[in-house]
């Protein structure tokens, strides 16, 4: 399955041979900028059907209550245009899609940070007939999931890889507004990094990239995936061109071939190559081939590499030689030279096209360039050379971008032939890949008998083989034949030309799809009448998440109304339970966002400690209510943006959830009004989680180690920040799967809008605390207090937190555009 961010890459996708096409709408997509047009969509399914590809359209965002309506009608509007599948994030819109098209195939998007078999279950339960799970696993963890759950899984081979877990990355939304799971990611992950340990920084060589992975490359894993039954083969980059897509549907398309037929070649040099010039940051099978901290993240560049060609020997004033070239270079290859080493991550790199590639002695290569399109002096021997642009590869993509002489990629069509003299001549024409798109066609006349030279299957085969520009081609041919009937290449001809044109006219028209009203269908899956919200009057409850003994410390002083042990050491968090027991305060332990097959043990562990439980991934909710877990409380990595979401989760078992990140306070105030205010526990201080991470920074940069086994478990010795170019210091916390969480510096609060939650009927609110001391605990938790006894007012509060956050603090993104209802629907 292939990327299309518009029309010459959906193009290149078919020539290639891609058997489906992934591409999004101008809204409700997880790539805002590109998209096609909901106007256009009939004729991109149309050009797609032709070609027998199948189109999946990216619905893959959270979807606000303001929009709802409107997602409907899109909804309606996409299966109405005859789309194969819906690529879906939000469980509320999974179950309003089914509502509105019940025969329309339904597909779990990675946004939804599926990484177990009690995920794809849950997926399953509500509708999907797909899953693509997260890009973290390794073969063995996606093959067990196969076989646990019998379910269509699709699994990532190439292209970009977020360092986050998709779903669980909050950088944008924290730091700029722009949601990543509303399509605006602003890739904070790009960003250079220092890296403070301690409160020091750390010495890192040329490594400043901290948070930007290579790009992910299976094309060697592909025999793995096709054996353990993997459905779908899904290549990354709708903000690729057409070159892009082209090559690297080419690669795939021959890798699954090869696979399916049993071959066992290996793809060669020259196809890594390929890929690796059209574009890469670095490619590798990371986490598919198993974890290794060291190699996911190289920290040089954040950006298009291409291929690493070799190092600068010696500088002059008009030309840089290179020692020992990995490949041979020439004139109009486009270069740049790599000064991580010594030059400022923000100063442009140095680079351009050769206009001479001279072979030297001992392998040498003296490289020259265009007059003045190269400062000489910026370049140092050792600097790393890359090629940007090869234009060879452009003369290679242009069959696939710009068929001239026809299609490409043609479907192989079966024939039978039935022939008999005094009967009409009758063939059938099957798509090979499509055993339901037939056409039978016969002669308007019987056939003659022949007088000397009778129909032969070799003579039916060159007639119905001449498929020209067609997107056909022949396929097997089977001639049944009774005594010796005449047919001449006229009629052959004549009753080829009609299957063409019959076999076109079914794969563009396609099958009508049952659709109910969106109107309709909306008002059904909505929750049917508003809940009952507390008053203003009842008492707020008071929720404290804490990470550190010292902070337990300080929480049990505080004594809320419960505590939240959110630890890294599972061996820590038992005397600690029982410690908060014995103070008579309510104890809660939070669960990992993540759990991989085989850590199962984690959450029968949590259940053990017999008290509620903050759930923080989708799939763990029903094994925990299983358990007989006293309560559940959904956090915000659910990601509940609408009331038909936080409904669904309501009936899985929930007693309250946190709404998710992405939503402002207002539109806080307003699922509380529409749900229920009892049921919103809402986080009103906090150092917002924005990065979710398989890629442990401790073990890479701490150790040597690879895994959790071999690095030394820095993590437990050391406190970790991320500086970013502004100057803020994140904190890097890991958890109980060795994943980390980078946190926002600041910390976002919520004082302005804790008036408009009360008037919403929330009662519950919650502090979270990363690195504060002891004395910061008691005092934010004491701030609260007092502002929600109505001992003291917004604005005050607001000054005493000032003073108090470790590194300051921030509205972030529970921010109110005073037009936000009115922005464009991504905005």
């Amino acid at each position: 399955m292939s990327p299309a961010g518009y029309w010459p890459q959906l193009h290149a996708a078919i020539e290639a041979g891609a058997d489906a096409v992934y591409f999004g709408l101008k809204h409700f997509t997880a790539r805002a900028k590109a998209g096609f047009a909901l106007t256009e969509l009939p004729e991109v399914m149309r050009t797609l059907h032709r070609r027998g590809v199948r189109g999946f359209v990216t619905f893959n965002t959270l979807v606000f209550e303001h929009e709802l309506a409107e997602a409907a009608e899109a909804i309606a509007a996409i299966a109405n245009a005859q789309a194969d599948a819906l690529i879906i994030q939000d469980y509320g819109i999974l179950r309003l899609a089914r509502e509105i098209a019940p025969h329309i195939e339904l597909h779990a998007s990675t946004q939804m940070s599926i990484t177990d078999a009690e995920g794809v279950k849950l997926a399953q339960s509500h509708g999907a007939n797909r899953v693509t799970l997260a890009r973290e696993l390794s073969l063995p963890e996606i093959r067990r999931i196969i076989e646990e759950t019998g379910c269509e899984v699709e699994v990532f081979v190439h292209g970009a890889l977020c360092v986050a877990y998709s779903g669980q990355c909050f950088s944008s939304e924290a730091w700029g507004g722009r949601s990543a799971n509303r399509g605006q990611c602003a890739q904070a992950c790009r960003l250079p990094y220092e890296m403070w340990v301690d409160g020091r920084k750390q010495p890192l060589e040329d490594a400043r990239y901290l948070l930007s992975p290579g790009d992910l490359y299976a094309l060697e894993q592909v025999p793995d995936l096709v054996d353990m039954g993997v459905a779908t083969l899904k290549i990354e980059g709708r903000y690729k061109d057409a070159e892009y897509v082209a090559l690297t549907t080419r690669a795939y398309r021959k890798a699954v071939d090869d696979a399916w037929q049993g071959r066992s070649s290996k793809p060669g040099g020259d196809e890594r190559l390929q890929l690796e010039q059209v574009y890469s940051r670095g490619l590798g099978p990371w986490f598919l081939t198993g974890t290794n901290h060291q190699t996911v993240v190289k920290g040089r560049a954040p950006r298009h590499r291409g291929v690493e060609i070799g190092k600068v020997l010696r500088v002059g004033s008009d030309a840089v030689w290179i020692e020992d070239p990995r490949v041979a270079l020439k004139a109009g290859d486009g270069i740049v030279f790599d000064a991580a080493n010594w030059r400022s991550p923000e100063e442009a790199e140095e680079g351009g096209r050769i206009y001479q590639a001279l072979p030297g002695l001992d392998g040498m290569v003296e490289l020259r360039f265009a007059n003045n399109s190269v400062d000489f002096a910026r370049i140092r021997p050792g600097d790393l050379v890359w090629r940007t642009h090869d234009p060879d590869l452009d003369r290679i993509a242009k069959p696939y971008t710009n068929p001239t002489a026809g299609p490409v990629a043609r479907q192989p069509v079966d024939v039978q032939i039935h022939a008999q003299a005094g009967r009409k001549l009758s063939t059938t024409w099957t798509l090979s890949a499509k055993s339901s798109v037939a056409v039978t066609v016969e002669s308007d006349e019987p056939l003659p008998e022949s007088q000397n030279r009778p129909l032969t299957a070799d003579f039916a085969r060159d007639q119905f083989s001449r498929l020209g520009n067609t997107s056909y081609q022949l396929g097997s041919l089977d001639l049944e034949i009774e005594g010796s009937p005449f047919a001449p290449a006229s009629l052959l001809n004549q009753i080829r030309r009609q299957a063409v044109e019959r076999l076109q006219s079914i794969q563009s028209t396609g099958s009508p799809v049952e659709t109910h009203n969106a109107a309709d269908a909306l008002a059904h899956v909505l929750p049917q009448s508003a809940r009952p919200s507390a008053t203003t009057a009842a008492a707020a409850a008071l929720h404290l998440l804490v990470r550190t003994p010292e902070q337990l410390g300080a929480a049990i002083a505080v004594r809320p109304d419960s505590i939240t042990l959110d630890y890294l050491d599972l061996y820590g968090l038992r005397p600690s339970v029982e410690r908060v027991k014995s103070e008579s305060i309510p104890v809660r332990v939070a669960s990992p966002r993540v759990l991989k097959p085989g850590e199962e043990r984690i959450l029968n562990f949590l259940a053990s400690l017999d008290c509620p439980i903050l759930v923080r991934g989708a799939g763990m909710i029903e094994p925990l209510g299983n358990a007989a877990v006293r309560e559940l409380i959904g956090d915000f990595s659910l990601n509940t943006a609408n009331t038909i979401t936080a409904e669904t989760y309501r009936n899985l078992g929930l007693a309250r959830l946190t709404p998710g990140h992405d939503l402002n306070a207002r539109q806080i105030a307003a699922l509380a009004q529409s749900i229920g205010g009892e049921f919103i526990e809402a986080i009103a201080y906090q150092h917002l989680p924005v990065f979710h991470t398989e890629h442990c920074v401790f073990c890479r940069f701490l150790s040597t180690g690879t895994t959790f086994r071999d690095c030394g478990r820095p993590c437990e010795h050391h406190r970790v920040a991320l500086k970013d170019p502004t100057g803020r210091a994140h904190p890097v916390m890991a958890d109980v799967g060795c994943r980390n969480t980078v946190f926002g510096s600041e910390a976002q609060e919520a004082s302005r809008h804790l008036d408009a939650f009360r008037r919403a009927g929330v009662r519950h609110f919650r502090l979270e605390f990363v690195h504060e001391s002891a004395d910061q605990v008691i005092a934010v938790a004491d701030a609260f207090r007092r502002a929600l006894a109505g001992e003291s007012s917004g604005s005050r509060l607001t000054v005493e937190l000032r003073a108090i956050a470790p590194s300051g603090v921030t509205e972030g993104s529970l921010f109110v555009p005073e037009n936000y209802l009115t922005l464009p629907i991504l905005q």
